[in-house]
């Protein structure tokens, strides 16, 4: 059968002219034929729609007969297939979603599970065939193929409901306390721009294997970018973190005008870059105590240091961070700014690579690259940043439950309310995603997938003729429930979670200062220990022959000056008893010595201490 199915001809009777005239025959008692004739059809197909129409309301049924063309080879009716669709749907939106091919074995586990008739091949290669796959996806047009971003765990569940409305009921606090507007809102970030680029798509000869692309080296050296920007649109020159231990400033002097930059060991951002950074934003913002500025980040180690909360408050800037792992959603430069300015610094760096060649990019050539690639960050762009994440125009309702769907895998219940009612088994084993283990049931799941299963057990009943039995609901979150973690284990570690916070307010500030504190103390009392401890391995790795050579080094050094006293430090023999013309030598490291007749004749002398150790 061909794939695209075209109609040749234009024959068959609407619905609705059958249900028209079938209400005439029944209703007015008119007959077949004449009302057949009035409406230009076949008496015959009139008198069998109205044949099914009397026997599905002798069964007590209020459906309509079906009419027109239908597929004879489809396996799930239309109900069925709806409900995998939903299925995956939902699964897709908590990024566990399934493969072609693992839908096409789903497929296979369904029918088989609930008794539905289908072809033999499926029974052969344990799946269902290509052909339904493609036809499944055209009848559902709500689904598409996609390419997963690859999200890490941390992100997927760190992103709920309660972590975004503790940062939205903060941002809201701060804009009302301040009077804030879109000219007074920030966010800063940094990235890295490395040396080595991604090459981009090039024209080449078809049919080669691997088309190459010249780079600066294997691995590239990282500097740091940090940017600010504004909610309306504006931005400051960008602040740059080279790796050096001593920053000079014709570093960037290739750079945006008015960029700055420091440097350290790693070329990351640190506690004193940061604050060089917070004096560089001051300058280019003209923030004051009584022009106060709401400055946006995330809860990088390296701004949390009670020196920059002070400059911030002495300068005016409210410091507002979000909530960890979340700024894949809630930060504007990640999610409008950062993603054009990557592939404009791949295509600057593969321009630089072009007009310049046989040569190494340096992290001298980086500020200038930035500069070309900086266009990307338009204010259009700025500002759909903070559009779309909610933080200006103010929205607290931007993101909907599909949003926070991947964090409803790991939803677990209040363990001081739940486990007193029972409602929580905590040694319950976790439900994974897998194969169908254990036959479909009727019950509905709890967590993630409750109201969809009871969706689902609101559809309506299957036909007789697709197998299933009376009562039995055709589910597919039955037959493979959606992930569900288990219980979070209880853990005894002190780290602390961070979370959303206002750093310049003054409990905050004084628990940070807590924690340096205590930081601070811990790292003294590490250090004293580690000296203490490596003193006394120092002594237990002191050996006994080391001690003999000492003793007879100190009896040499503490005896008379006289050529006598020396003894071979063989054989042990006084120089006085030695034979006329008798050679001696001295140990190139100890200076003791020996008959040249005791060592083994090599050009350089080494004494057995010194040689053993």
């Amino acid at each position: 059968m061909p794939r695209q199915w075209k109609r040749k001809t234009d024959r068959g009777v609407p619905a609705n002219v059958l249900k028209v005239a079938s209400d005439e025959v029944t209703g007015k008692g008119k007959s077949v034929r004449s009302v057949a004739k009035a409406h230009g059809i076949c008496h015959v197909t009139l008198s069998r729609y109205c044949k099914s129409l009397q026997k599905l309301r002798d069964q007590g049924s209020s459906d309509l007969p079906s009419v027109g063309y239908r597929s004879n080879n489809k396996v799930f009716s239309e109900v069925q297939e709806k409900n995998l669709a939903d299925y995956l749907t939902q699964a897709a939106d908590l990024y566990y979603g399934l493969t072609p091919r693992e839908v096409r074995k789903f497929a296979f586990q369904l029918a088989v599970t609930y008794n539905i008739t289908h072809p033999q091949i499926w029974n052969e290669n344990q799946m269902a065939g290509p052909d339904w796959f493609t036809f499944f996806m055209k009848r559902n047009p709500s689904l598409s193929m996609r390419s997963a971003e690859a999200t890490s765990l941390t992100r997927a569940t760190s992103f709920n409901r309660t972590n975004v409305e503790r940062f939205f009921n903060s941002l809201g606090r701060v804009i009302e306390r301040y009077k804030f507007d879109g000219s007074d809102i920030w966010n800063v970030d940094e990235t890295g721009v490395t040396t080595v680029q991604t090459p981009e798509r090039v024209v080449a000869r078809r049919g080669v294997k691997q088309v190459g692309a010249m780079t600066s080296g294997e691995r590239g050296v990282l500097v740091s970018v940090a940017c600010a920007v504004q909610a309306l649109g504006n931005a400051i020159p960008p602040f740059f973190v080279f790796p050096r231990k001593r920053y000079k400033e014709y570093f960037v002097q290739n750079g945006p005008t008015g960029s700055a930059g420091s440097g350290n060991a790693s070329g990351w951002m640190q506690e004193e870059d940061f604050l060089l950074f917070l004096n560089h934003f001051a300058k280019h913002t003209k923030v004051s105590p009584e022009k106060k500025v709401l400055l946006l980040m995330d809860n990088h180690s390296s701004h949390l240091s009670v020196k920059a909360i002070d400059f911030c408050k002495e300068k005016g800037i409210v410091l507002l961070t979000f909530p960890p792992h979340c700024s894949h959603k809630l930060q504007p430069l990640d999610c409008s700014v950062y993603g054009p300015f990557k592939k404009m610094v791949n295509t600057a760096s593969d321009a630089w690579m072009k007009m310049n060649p046989a040569k190494t990019m340096t992290i001298y050539d980086i500020p200038n690259i930035v500069k070309t690639a900086l266009s990307a960050a338009t204010p259009k762009n700025i500002r759909a940043g903070f559009q779309t994440t909610g933080i200006w125009p103010f929205n607290p309702d931007i993101f909907e439950e599909c949003d926070y769907a991947p964090s409803q895998v790991t939803d677990r219940p209040d363990p001081g309310t739940s486990l007193k009612s029972g409602a929580f088994q905590p040694h319950s084993p976790p439900i994974h995603l897998g194969t169908a283990s254990s036959p479909p049931t009727n019950q509905v799941t709890s967590g993630s997938s409750a109201i969809h299963d009871a969706t689902m057990s609101c559809a309506p009943a299957e036909p007789a003729t697709s197998g299933l039995s009376p009562g039995q609901v055709f589910s597919p979150s039955a037959l493979r429930p959606f992930p569900k973690a288990g219980p979070r284990k209880t853990s005894s570690g002190t780290r602390r979670k961070r979370q959303s916070e206002i750093l310049t307010d003054t409990p905050v500030k004084q628990a940070l200062m807590e924690e340096e504190q205590r930081r601070g103390s811990k790292n003294v009392r590490k250090s004293i220990l580690g000296k203490n401890k490596g003193r006394q391995k120092k002594k237990e790795r002191t050996p006994q022959r080391k001690t003999t050579k000492k003793i007879l080094k100190t009896n040499a050094e503490d005896s008379e000056t006289s050529d006598d006293e020396n003894l071979c430090v063989i054989c042990l023999e006084a120089f006085g008893n030695s034979k006329p013309k008798e050679v001696w030598v001295k140990c190139a490291q100890c200076s003791l010595w020996a008959h040249q007749a005791c060592t083994p004749g090599l050009p350089a002398f080494i004494c057995h201490h010194c040689d053993s150790d």
